[in-house]
C-alpha cells in the first residue's frame, strides 16, 4: 500500500468553517452578549425596519444588559367575507378618528436629542450618555406603540446615522428642512425646528447660549403643483408663521443643460464660420463691397412686406399657469438657483453670534440640508452648484455620510444623510406611496396599489397606460369602484406579465412598475392643507393629466381568443339607462339587444363541457321540425329534410358519441 500523500491544502473550507464556529463562540462567552459583533462597515447603514428578534437583540446590545424572554400575545385580524375594502387600509371613518388622535398627541413624538456635553468630558463618557439618551428615546416611542396603540412610522433605528444629524445641526447656522411639495406634512418634521432652538452656541457645546440657529422650509418639487395649489399651500404657511420657499430641482437643472447645450452650439458655429473664412479667396476689393451693398440693398426692396398677422403667427405668446392671478402671486414664485442663494443670506442669521473662542465670527454661511430620503437633498445640490457633485439615486437612503461643499466664498451646503422621523402614521402604504420605504423591498403591494387606485380616478389611469380596467358593479357584488386587484390584473395582461406555469397576470410585478410611476409623478396627486377637500384640490391636476395623454393607442385588454369565457371587449357599448356598470352585464346586454342574436330566441351554454354552444331541442322527428327556433312556420319539405340532417348528425361510431374535449387555450380562467 503506498504511502498517503500529505495535504497541500490545510486550510479548505471545512477547517475555515469549524475555526470561525469557535471564534464565535468564545466571542460570545467573552461579551456575554447573544449576539454577534457588529462589521463596522455597517455602522452607517439605515435601518427602518426590524424584526421582533433583531429589534430586541439589538435593544439589548445597546443597553448593555442581559435580558429574559417573554411571550407575546398574537393578535389575528380578519376581515368579513365579501367585504371589498382593502384590510390594510382604513376606512373614512376610522382615518378621520386616527388623524384627530395624532394631532392631539403630536407633542409626544420628539427627535433624538444629543445630551449635554463639554470639552472636558471623556469620549468614552460622551458614548455611552448618548446610547442611553438614545435608549430612553426608543423606550418612550414603544411605550407609544405598545401602551397607547399608536402607530408610528418605520423611524430610523440606528444611532450611527442620528450622529450625523447631530453634527450638521452644531455645525449649521442655517437648517433648511426639504420636503416633497405633493405632501408638505408628511416630510415636514415640527419637532427639529425646536431642536434647531436648543442646540447651543457655535459648536454645540453646554452653556454656550441657546436660539442662535434659524430654519427654512424649502418646498421641492414644487413643479408638481399648479399655481392655485401653491397659492393654497402659501395661505397655510402663512397662518401658521412659517419661512417656506418653493423650488424645483428638476427644473433648474434642466435650464442648466439647455444653458450648456446653447453655448456648446454657439461654439460649434463660431469654429464653423472660422473654419469658412479661412478657406474663402483673400480680401475684398472695394467694388465688391459697394455691389454687395447695391444686392443687399435691392433684395430688400424687392422682398415682400410682412403682415402684422405673420409676425404675430411667429411670436404668438401661449398662456399658462403662471399667468393667472394665482401665479403672479410673489408667494407662490417658484425659485431660481440665484434667487434661492440670495435667500438664504436673507434668512440666515448674523454670524457675528457664533464667534468663537477667539471673538472672530465665521467667514462662511454654512448651510445645513435636511430632510426625509427621496425628497432630493442630493438634486438640490447639483442644481446649485450647476453640476453634479453629490451622487443621486431614486433608492431611498443613498447619501451615507454628511458632507460639506463650497457653493461660493460666502456660502458652504452640508447635505445630511436621509432620515425617516419618527412619526404617527394611518398606514405602512402611504409610507410607500410617499417614497420613504422601498419600493423594491416591499413586501405587502395590495395595500399600496390600492391607495393609488382610490386617489387617482378610472379615466386618468386608463388614459395613461392605455387601459380597459375590468371591475365589478353593485349587481355583481362589488361596488362600482376599482380595486386594485382589477387594476394590477388589467396593466399585466397589457404589458404581457405572467407567471410561469399557469400564465396567470403577474401582479408582484405590475404592482411595482405602478407605484414606482407614482412616486416619480407619472401618476400625479396631491395632498391638500388639512380642511381641504382632496377632490377639488386635484382637479385641476387630473384634467392636466388627461390632457397630456389624449389620443394614446389602447393596449391589449386579454391575451385570449374572442371565444374565451374571459375574454374582455376593447370598446365597451355605451351604457344604457338601465344597464349594468360591469363588464360582464354590458356584455350579457349587448348580446341581448343585437340584431339577429342567437340569445334572443334561444339560450347558450357556456363552460368547459359545451364550449360555449347554443342550447336547443330535439330535431330527430318530422314534426318537432314544423316550427323554426325564432317560431316561423316551415312546411313539409323543409321539415323532412331538417329531420334527415339531425339524424345523420347522430348516428356514428361508440367512441364519437361522447362529447369531444376541447383544446383550452392559455390564460382562459382570469376571474
Amino acid at each position: 500500500m503506498p504511502p498517503r500523500q500529505k495535504n497541500q491544502n490545510p486550510s479548505g473550507l471545512g477547517r475555515a468553517i469549524i475555526n470561525k464556529k469557535f471564534k464565535d463562540a468564545k466571542e460570545r462567552q467573552e461579551s456575554g452578549l447573544y449576539t454577534t459583533e457588529v462589521d463596522s462597515t455597517t455602522r452607517l447603514k439605515s435601518v427602518t425596519q426590524e424584526r421582533d428578534l433583531d429589534e430586541f437583540l439589538n435593544t439589548a446590545q445597546l443597553a448593555g444588559t442581559e435580558f429574559t424572554a417573554e411571550r407575546r400575545n398574537v393578535k389575528i385580524i380578519q376581515s368579513p367575507a365579501g367585504s371589498t375594502h382593502n384590510p390594510h387600509l382604513l376606512t373614512d371613518q376610522e382615518e378621520e378618528s386616527t388623524l384627530k388622535k395624532h394631532q392631539l398627541n403630536k407633542e409626544r413624538l420628539r427627535v433624538p436629542r444629543r445630551p449635554p456635553w463639554t470639552k472636558a468630558i471623556t469620549t468614552s463618557q460622551l458614548d455611552r450618555q448618548e446610547k442611553d439618551a438614545f435608549l430612553d428615546w426608543r423606550r418612550g416611542l414603544a411605550q407609544l406603540q405598545e401602551e397607547d396603540k399608536f402607530l408610528l412610522t418605520p423611524f430610523e433605528r440606528n444611532i450611527e446615522v442620528w450622529r450625523q444629524l447631530w453634527r450638521v445641526l452644531e455645525r449649521s447656522h442655517l437648517v433648511v428642512q426639504i420636503v416633497d411639495a405633493r405632501n408638505p406634512l408628511r416630510f415636514r418634521c415640527e419637532d427639529l425646528e425646536s431642536y434647531v432652538k436648543d442646540v447651543e452656541g457655535a459648536e454645540g457645546e453646554a452653556g454656550t447660549g441657546r436660539d442662535k440657529r434659524k430654519t427654512l422650509l424649502l418646498i421641492n418639487k414644487a413643479d408638481l403643483l399648479t399655481a392655485t395649489q401653491r397659492r393654497i399651500w402659501a395661505d397655510y404657511f402663512d397662518g401658521q408663521g412659517i419661512q417656506y420657499a418653493f423650488f424645483s430641482a428638476a427644473n433648474a437643472a434642466a435650464l442648466q443643460q439647455a444653458r450648456r447645450d446653447a453655448i456648446a452650439q454657439a461654439e460649434e458655429e463660431q469654429l464653423q464660420d472660422e473654419a469658412s473664412l479661412s478657406d474663402s479667396d483673400g480680401p475684398d476689393t472695394p467694388s465688391d463691397d459697394v455691389s454687395n451693398d447695391d444686392f443687399a440693398e435691392e433684395s430688400v426692396s424687392e422682398s415682400p412686406p410682412h403682415s402684422e398677422s405673420d409676425t404675430e403667427d411667429e411670436h404668438q405668446y401661449v398662456l399658462t399657469e403662471e399667468d393667472s392671478p394665482d401665479g403672479k402671486d410673489p408667494r407662490t414664485k417658484v425659485l431660481s438657483v440665484m434667487e434661492l442663494e440670495d435667500l438664504f443670506v436673507t434668512v440666515a442669521p448674523d454670524l457675528s453670534i457664533f464667534a468663537g473662542p477667539s471673538g472672530e465670527p465665521p467667514t462662511k454661511l454654512v448651510v445645513g440640508l435636511v430632510g426625509y430620503p427621496n425628497v432630493g437633498k442630493s438634486s438640490t445640490i447639483n442644481a446649485l452648484l450647476g453640476e453634479k457633485k453629490v451622487s443621486v439615486s431614486s433608492t431611498p437612503g443613498k447619501t451615507k455620510h454628511f458632507q460639506t461643499i463650497h457653493l461660493s466664498p460666502a456660502i458652504v451646503l452640508c447635505d445630511c444623510p436621509g432620515l425617516v422621523f419618527p412619526q404617527f402614521a394611518t398606514t405602512k402604504a402611504a409610507l410607500v406611496c410617499d417614497g420613504v420605504l422601498p419600493i423594491d423591498q416591499m413586501r405587502e403591494y395590495s395595500g399600496p396599489v390600492a391607495l393609488v387606485a382610490k386617489r387617482i380616478p378610472k379615466e386618468v389611469l386608463e388614459a395613461t397606460y392605455g387601459l380597459t380596467i375590468k371591475f365589478k358593479g353593485v349587481e355583481e357584488g362589488g361596488d362600482g369602484k376599482v380595486t386594485a386587484e382589477d387594476f394590477l390584473i388589467a396593466y399585466a395582461i397589457a404589458r404581457g406579465f405572467m407567471r410561469s406555469g399557469q400564465g396567470n397576470p403577474d401582479e408582484a410585478r405590475a404592482a411595482r412598475y405602478v407605484l414606482k410611476d407614482y412616486v416619480n409623478g407619472k401618476l400625479l396627486f396631491c395632498h391638500p392643507p388639512p380642511s381641504t377637500p382632496e377632490e377639488s384640490f386635484n382637479q385641476r391636476t387630473h384634467e392636466l393629466s388627461l390632457l397630456r395623454v389624449t389620443g394614446k393607442k389602447r393596449a391589449p385588454v386579454t391575451r385570449v381568443g374572442k371565444g374565451a369565457d374571459t375574454f374582455v371587449p376593447a370598446n365597451p357599448s355605451p351604457m344604457l339607462v338601465a344597464q349594468g356598470q360591469g363588464l360582464k352585464s354590458q356584455a350579457l346586454d349587448q348580446d341581448f339587444f343585437a340584431h339577429n342574436s342567437n340569445l334572443s330566441a334561444r339560450a347558450f351554454l357556456q363552460g368547459t363541457s359545451r364550449n360555449g354552444q347554443e342550447f336547443s331541442r330535439g330535431r330527430i322527428y318530422p314534426h318537432q321540425n314544423m316550427v323554426a327556433d325564432d317560431g316561423t312556420p316551415l312546411g313539409h319539405g323543409s321539415a323532412k329534410q331538417a329531420a334527415v340532417s339531425a339524424s345523420a348528425s347522430k348516428v356514428g361510431k361508440k367512441h364519437d358519441k361522447k362529447n369531444k374535449r376541447v383544446k383550452q387555450r392559455s390564460g382562459k380562467g382570469y376571474d
